[in-house]
């Protein structure tokens, strides 16, 4: 019987738990969902994720996104061309609808790749502290005090401009700034109660980290991920304009401000439109980052 009762509490402990998980998420939606520019934020990345995801279907990618038509080179915006054509006759909406898909792709890895790298090491260095803490820390200093975008330049121009190589060094170049804020974050768990607990019932470091600390970690790393997602475009397109970047014919938005650039003068649409789609991008994950930060801050609640 008293078995019976135990299981039952557990089972009460362990949907109490869920429902507490369940409504801190409703609870922050609900703040996220107050702030107009951050929903309109979400909403442009929603339909260019939308877009990325059905480029395929929008159009062909070989006959139209890559295969050049002399005849057409440089036309405006028209009825059988959106956005106009560039200076070798392809549609610039169908190169800037394939383009959103490499951009968002290097833009979500490359984050994906730093926050990886930089909340171990972070982690790492906040829980021993000490002599680890000052090793990684001062690595992390080091490349901290080298320009973002010059280290990915050297790394691509080591490793070779393709789209891998493109996502590492983009990743790699922003790692010092998640192990930072990971490290402040964990420094601020680590000597809390509910940590104490879980040593004093044997867990391990490895489990206490991964299970415990980065979780209660992750607010201020979302935050400046969705940030990161829109600096990691921007490098993309930045290395891509000085031929650093996806190489052609493959649509970048970079890329493709750079090819256009020689006949700004009298074929303004061909520069105009995937600067427009770099901005709108960039813009929409501001407002989405700075919605987000607002809905995860404690002291905000109401």
């Amino acid at each position: 019987m008293a078995t019976n009762v135990a299981v039952k509490d557990k089972g009460a402990g362990q949907s109490k738990v869920k429902r507490k998980k369940r409504s801190q998420l409703m609870e922050v939606w609900r703040r996220l969902k107050k702030n107009k520019m951050a929903m309109v934020g979400l909403a442009i990345l929603a339909v260019l994720a939308l877009t990325a995801i059905c480029a395929d279907y929008i159009a062909d990618y070989e006959e139209v996104v890559i295969k050049q038509n002399l005849k057409e080179r440089l036309q405006g915006p028209s009825a059988d061309h959106w956005l106009g054509t560039d200076e070798f006759g392809r549609d610039i909406f169908a190169r800037l609808v394939h383009g959103a898909r490499v951009s968002l792709a290097v833009g979500i890895i490359a984050v994906g790749i730093s926050i990886l790298v930089g909340g171990i090491l972070g982690s790492i260095a906040g829980f021993y502290g000490g002599k680890i803490d000052n090793v990684i820390m001062r690595i992390m200093d080091v490349f901290l005090a080298i320009p973002s975008i010059l280290l990915a330049i050297a790394i691509v121009t080591a490793l070779g401009p393709n789209l891998t190589n493109l996502m590492i060094a983009v990743g790699i170049s922003s790692v010092p700034q998640y192990a930072r804020i990971v490290r402040a974050s964990v420094l601020s768990i680590r000597d809390q109660e509910f940590i104490e607990a879980a040593r004093a019932i044997g867990a391990s470091d490895s489990r206490i980290i991964f299970k415990h600390i980065i979780p209660n970690a992750l607010a201020p790393v979302i935050v400046q991920g969705t940030l990161g997602v829109a600096g990691a475009i921007l490098s993309t397109a930045g290395l891509s304009f000085i031929g650093l970047g996806i190489q052609p014919p493959a649509p970048e938005w970079g890329a493709m401000l750079a090819g256009g650039r020689a006949y700004l003068r009298y074929a303004w649409h061909v520069t105009t439109f995937p600067g427009l789609a770099i901005m709108i991008t960039i813009l929409a994950l501001n407002f989405l980052g700075d919605g987000l930060r607002d809905a995860l801050d404690p002291r905000l609640k109401q």
